[in-house]
């Protein structure tokens, strides 16, 4: 079974088209299991229909003509039932719908199984036989394990851009649903960062230009010629005789009665130079990899590098993605979106982020709405090029990306811009009023920063100070560990801002999904290894030069808060505060010698992993603040990877549990009188500091862009309403129940237009 599936998958993982692969799909498996005829039918949502796409057996005609609704039929049966359906005499069953257009007439036997990906049905796979007979459990078994493999298949084609129906247009409108990562709405042209042309990514394309295609094709194997002698021509004549052959290799494969004559056959066809390189190289890769001989199938490899070579020359390309004219407007595209690659587009007019990669609490994600420019993370299976050079329309509230519209989409999109525009002018002309709740309760405003802390103040004057300063930005943006006065003088810069407002400073927190590229640490499990403050106590040099670092900036000032972060148990904290004061001892004196005052800080503990709920009466102890990181504490008490898409949907700081330790968290703080802030991203969502102001917290931390957001929120609530609701909310059994509550008081307070954030 096991040969027979990876034999079935490869062939049709080389055809072009989704429909062209579905057809060879169901002769092979009609083959294979050795039954009169096999179908496949494709869901059709926007109708409620499942359509005729493939048969082998059936009316051929009946392709695309027959369509079942989705409550109709056996077809119908087994996408609502969503498991197999085995029957020996179909028209005996009560759903037996009969299509006269498909001429099932002399079929009896029938049996039929979801195609499922991610818990949506995609559509039906299913077998006929003529004989009457029930099918036995390995062909319900094989069936099933087919169905499981071209329900990715199908998700990845309709990505990639390969669900090409028959007269449809390349370009035609296209819509993919990501992960929401950083609120608003954007438009601007795909610029795809530092892409490499592979094979394995391209979108196959047709021309009408054969003629040009074939003459591309050999330019650019003239030019992959000669590469591949220079390279030759650099080896020593001592390397071994295997090295030597994959050069003959190459030079075989480059004559054109090889590849050539192939893939010029396929451009003769209708399908241009790349797309043609592209199938001859996969099914030759395909070939070699189904050898016996272990040399043989290695082979494959060199194929498909040295074709990736006669691929860069077709598409004349560098490699390297240019950044744009700062005029222009773009939508960054990559596989993942990192500190280091948003610095480069710094000056430019990035007007959203598009990641294949991360979910909504990445740090990507974080970075994101820092910047306060819209994302969507976890676009996973869309190939890059689809968006290379193409008019995006993003939605950050949905994690919609749209490509391909018509002139009455684009106008439709810029009036929803235009109306965010709006709500959004309005909110900023309010955001000199303080934030005070409609019955007086004052909320404390804090700035999570790390980018640029004193601009990122500077954009709400009225702000409290810094909640969350990642110290870890400037050691991402380098090549190597950042010197003592290096960390100093950034310190220092953020710390005289704004003398008079609280600066609370995280040591440093790497590891995760905030790896250096300098200090490489490879884990299975990195969100569960070697992060945080399990990383510095184990070089406490690191620690040490950056608690000094962080003493040195405050000389003369007393705004200086310590944070620790990932802490799990007492004992960290206590290592911790050695160091601490073992780093003030040795900067004291010298504070003295230039005549500045040397104020202790305030030491405090991040609450994200949820070991240290059961610990608040010691940690009260031994600390002089809470802050609570939402992002890290919902990942670990949902045990949900935030960065893996497949499990995205889990993630979700207003689960029930959640929630509830949020609470116990502010009502153990009253209790032992730590000053507890709140500075995940909950706190710069509407819902989310409506719920936590309700609960009792009155200090939120947040990134700057979401500051006049939250403030307008905070004026325009009652207190006493929210209080209210929290006991209702808390008992609540999902995320939705909890949402849908508090954007109902959201629209009754004449907030509705921030609901469409879907917070």
């Amino acid at each position: 079974m096991l040969s027979a599936l990876k034999r079935i998958i490869q062939e049709v993982n080389q055809l072009p088209t989704l429909y062209e692969a579905l057809d060879a799909l169901v002769c092979i498996v009609k083959s294979e299991m050795k039954v009169d005829s096999c179908s496949l039918h494709l869901a059709d949502y926007r109708n409620k229909e499942f359509v005729l796409a493939a048969t082998n057996g059936l009316e051929k005609s009946a392709i695309g003509k027959v369509k079942i609704p989705f409550n109709e039929g056996l077809i119908g049966l087994i996408g609502e039932r969503e498991e197999p359906v085995n029957v020996a005499n179909a028209f005996a069953h009560p759903n037996f719908k009969h299509f006269p257009e498909v001429k099932e007439e002399s079929f009896k036997a029938f049996i039929g199984t979801p195609i499922i990906h991610q818990r949506k049905v995609l559509g039906v796979i299913s077998l006929q036989q003529r004989e009457q007979r029930l099918f036995d459990q390995d062909d319900e078994a094989f069936l099933v394990t087919i169905a499981a493999q071209v329900a990715l298949y199908i998700s990845n084609a309709q990505a990639s851009g390969k669900f090409q129906q028959p007269g449809q247009e390349l370009n035609s409108y296209q819509r993919f649903n990501g992960i929401p990562g950083s609120p608003g709405l954007a438009m601007g042209i795909g610029l795809v960062f530092n892409f490499k042309h592979e094979l394995r990514t391209l979108i196959p394309s047709k021309t009408d230009d054969i003629q040009d295609q074939i003459s591309v094709y050999r330019e650019a194997v003239q030019t992959t010629r000669t590469q591949v002698e220079q390279l030759s021509a650099n080896l020593s004549d001592t390397l071994p005789d295997d090295v030597k052959k994959i050069f003959q290799l190459y030079n075989q494969l480059l004559d054109a009665n090889s590849l050539g004559r192939e893939v010029e056959s396929s451009i003769r066809k209708g399908w241009d130079a790349s797309s043609s390189l592209k199938f001859v190289v996969e099914a030759y890769a395909a070939r070699f990899d189904n050898m016996d001989d272990p040399y043989m199938r290695e082979r494959a490899v060199d194929i498909v590098d040295l074709s990736n070579r006669i691929l860069s020359n077709i598409m004349d390309s560098s490699h390297k993605q240019a950044i744009p004219d700062p005029q222009q407007s773009f939508i960054l595209v990559a596989d993942e979106v990192s500190a280091p690659m948003l610095a480069e587009f710094s000056d430019t007019k990035l007007n959203g982020i598009v990641s294949l990669k991360g979910s909504n609490n990445s740090h990507a994600a974080i970075l994101a709405r820092a910047m306060g420019v819209p994302a969507v993370m976890g676009l996973d299976g869309v190939s890059l090029p689809l968006l290379q050079s193409k008019e995006i329309f993003l939605d950050g509230y949905s994690g919609a990306v749209s490509c391909n519209f018509d002139d009455i989409k684009r106008q439709e999109y810029k009036k929803l811009i235009s109306q965010e525009e709006a709500l959004f002018a309005r909110i900023d002309s309010e955001a000199d009023s303080p934030p005070i709740t409609e019955d007086g309760v004052s909320i404390s405003l804090l700035v999570n920063a790390g980018m640029s802390a004193e601009v990122e103040l500077d954009q709400f004057k009225q702000g409290d100070g810094v909640g969350l300063f990642r110290t870890e930005i400037p050691f991402m943006m380098r090549d190597r560990f950042p010197s003592e006065d290096e960390q100093g003088k950034i310190y220092r810069q953020v710390l005289s801002a704004h003398p008079n407002k609280e600066i609370t400073m995280r040591t440093l927190d790497v590891g995760g999904d905030k790896p250096l590229t300098y200090f490489p640490v490879k884990e299975d499990n990195p969100f569960l290894g070697w992060r945080g403050i399990r990383l510095t106590l184990d070089h406490p040099d690191i620690f040490l030069m950056q608690v000094r670092a962080m003493l040195r900036a405050s000389f003369g000032l007393s705004n200086l808060h310590i944070l620790l972060p990932m802490v799990s148990c007492v004992s960290e904290i206590d290592d911790a505060k050695k160091l601490i004061k073992q780093a003030f001892l040795e900067v004291k004196e010298e504070a003295a010698e230039q005549n500045f005052v040397l104020s202790k800080p305030a030491v405090g503990v991040m609450l994200e992993v949820p070991s240290v709920l059961f610990l608040l009466p010691q940690l009260a102890e031994r600390v002089d603040f809470f802050s609570v990181g939402t992002n890290d504490l919902t990942q670990y008490l949902l045990a949900v990877d935030r960065n893996n898409s497949n499990v995205a949907s889990l993630y979700s700081s207003y689960h029930p549990a959640v929630l509830n330790a949020l609470h116990l968290i502010q009502q153990e703080s009253t209790k032992y009188r730590v000053p507890a802030t709140v500075c995940g991203e909950l706190a710069g969502e509407p819902i989310g500091a409506l719920i936590l102001i309700g609960m009792g917290y009155r200090r939120l931390s947040m990134n700057a862009h979401s500051l006049h957001k939250i403030n307008w929120v905070i004026r325009n609530t009652n207190f006493k309403q929210v209080r209210s609701m929290i006991d209702d909310l808390l008992a609540q059994d999902s995320p939705l129940e909890i949402q849908k509550q508090l954007a109902f008081y959201l629209e009754s307070q004449g907030l509705g237009g921030l609901v469409r954030a879907g917070q």
